[in-house]
């Protein structure tokens, strides 16, 4: 029985120092995300992100913000749309919008049921409406895109 038991321990030390440990973190130490990670639709108070992966490295994105505020006459809001394809590697991608202005970029970075993002240069939303926040998954359904 001695004899199973330390040849037993002696295969699992070889196969465990001759064989690499299995990691979802890269070389730089950042997180790599599966397509279904980052499918579904993305929520914070008021503005939405849909995302759908569409192969080498590849997300089909949808942004439709929406800042409230109240005047004189009442409840109101400005709104901003954004559309095209991001590039994603290891957890973050960037988008363009394809409305956008050339120094618009959104910055996308994903982790374990969040999305946290940051909005640069000129973008093509109305006034005080940003994509900057801090995003919930709400589905991981196929979104519809173009529906607004």
């Amino acid at each position: 029985m001695k004899v199973v038991h330390i040849l037993f321990l002696s295969c699992a030390t070889f196969l465990s120092s001759s064989f690499p440990q299995i990691s979802l973190a890269s070389p730089s130490g950042q997180k790599i995300v599966t397509a279904a990670q980052v499918n579904g639709t993305w929520r914070d108070r008021s503005s939405t992100f849909k995302v759908w992966a569409l192969g080498k490295q590849r997300l089909q994105v949808e942004f439709l913000g929406i800042y409230e505020y109240r005047t004189a006459a009442g409840p109101d809001a400005n709104t901003g749309y954004g559309s095209g394809i991001a590039f994603i590697e290891e957890d973050t991608a960037v988008f363009k919008p394809e409305e956008g202005e050339e120094d618009c970029t959104i910055i996308m970075t994903f982790g374990e049921g969040k999305l946290v993002v940051k909005q640069e240069g000129t973008c093509p939303f109305g006034h005080n409406v940003t994509a900057t926040g801090k995003y919930e998954k709400v589905s991981s359904q196929k979104p519809k895109f173009g529906e607004g």
